[in-house]
């Protein structure tokens, strides 16, 4: 079979909105998609057959951290990442680009390649768009990305919190004489180079699909600029990059409410890196079909679960002696552990009083639990969603979930030293 086929099943007709499903060699996955992140081979704390029972059919894995650990020798020896992570359904790997950017000390970008030092043990290596591609090829994920230059979307200098601002500054090669409009141009044209550089390294396109990403800021014109120029190249799908890299929810929302419909029709439409309820609604009105975000499992890891009327801090006075679920009519395992297979005494869940026991006590069940509800929140999100485009009902989707009609929501998670703005793979 090809490497990709995508079936577009229902049209909203009030919005841009579409159900679908994409076909790949490991199995197909509905649209619109959650991904679950799984940076290093696995979703951190999560089995394998559990993340399947969230309701995630397709999850990412992320080409840094594998090409620093094991690397991808070793994995292709092994037959790919499929069997050694232990998920036999559809895996997207991204280029890593965005990492090196981010996370690396003393990167420096050319025309040639990002140059990062390694968080692993310190040597230098040299991240060519053949080489991103490379790694993708003996990783063997169903969908790979193209390497890509991947600025702040916004003048690193105009963020509100330092850490932000600062992360942003050095993702940016950040300088006194700094030009964000022309670091935006930059990145634009190179990003085209580098995608003609990796469709040429692409070595197994029959079972390995390769999708652009178009980058641009959160200027429109540079925006489609992008689109026109990486859509000339005939790919299986495209994607939205440089979304959620420090611009509030209203330029995410215009940003891609301007940007999806440039993309092809036909083909999957990827946001990566966004997670918060109302921006993946909005991004789905405009025509986007998959979506990734680490949002789940670090605020899981943090006792911050997700409820459809907006997050709670499990780690509060408040919840000691609270025996309800994380979410009353949530079917997940922490929720409802019996229809699982779990028989507890009396079907009681597993109360938000116990959880917040075993987050005080370092136990590491909370992150765990918390996470396998966030997981399956977001699944729920995108079945609703789905329902939503069938009927073209999204009033009903606003009644079912309130948390889309909060005017503001809380950013960070309770850990200090993550943010779901910067970065959009797991932090250790």
């Amino acid at each position: 079979m090809s490497a990709l086929r995508f079936e577009i099943l229902e049209r909203s007709r009030a919005t841009n909105a579409r159900t679908g499903k994409v076909y790949t060699p490991h199995g197909a996955f509905d649209t619109p998609a959650f991904m679950p992140v799984g940076t290093r081979a696995t979703v951190k704390g999560i089995l394998p057959h559990l993340v399947r029972a969230t309701g995630a059919q397709v999850v990412l894995a992320n080409t840094y951290h594998l090409l620093l650990r094991p690397g991808p020798d070793l994995i292709e020896r092994r037959g790919g990442l499929h069997p050694f992570m232990g998920w036999d359904g559809p895996i997207l790997t991204d280029s890593g680009g965005y990492q090196a950017y981010s996370m690396a000390d003393g990167n420096r970008v050319s025309e040639d390649s990002v140059v990062f030092k390694s968080i692993v043990d310190g040597s230098m290596i040299d991240l060519t768009p053949e080489r991103a591609i490379e790694t993708q090829n003996k990783l063997g994920a169903d969908i790979i990305m193209a390497l890509d230059d991947c600025p702040p979307s916004v003048d690193p200098r105009t963020f509100n919190l330092t850490r932000l601002r600062l992360a942003a500054q050095h993702a940016a090669n950040f300088s006194a004489g700094y030009d964000h409009d022309a670091r935006l141009t930059i990145a634009n044209e190179r990003t085209i180079r580098w995608l003609e550089r990796c469709v040429k390294a692409h070595a197994r396109p029959d079972d390995q699909a390769l999708f652009g990403i178009v980058q641009g800021g959160t200027d429109l014109a540079k925006r489609e600029w992008s689109a026109q120029r990486v859509c000339a190249i005939d790919l299986p799908g495209y994607a939205i990059g440089g979304v959620a890299v420090g611009e509030g929810p209203g330029d995410i929302a215009r940003v891609v409410a301007h940007t999806a419909p440039l993309l092809p029709q036909d083909k999957p439409r990827y946001l990566m890196g966004v997670g918060y309820e109302r921006d993946l609604v909005a991004a789905v009105r405009a025509g986007v079909d998959m979506f990734d975000c680490v949002l789940p499992t670090r605020n899981g890891r943090n006792a911050n679960a997700f409820t459809r009327t907006g997050q709670i801090r499990l780690r509060n006075a408040a919840f000691s002696e609270d025996d309800r679920p994380i979410e009353t009519g949530c079917d997940c395992l922490a929720c409802d552990p019996g229809s699982h297979g779990w028989p507890t005494p009396d079907g009681r869940p597993f109360t938000r009083a116990y959880i917040r026991h075993l987050f005080l006590s370092d136990e590491m069940l909370g992150p765990i639990l918390v996470s396998l509800h966030n997981l399956r929140h977001f699944q729920r999100l995108m079945l609703d969603i789905r329902r939503a485009i069938g009927h073209d009902d999204w009033s009903a989707l606003d009644r079912r979930w309130p948390v889309l009609s909060v005017r503001s929501y809380d950013p960070q998670p309770s850990d200090a030293s993550a943010s779901p703005e910067i970065g959009d793979a797991e932090r250790p």
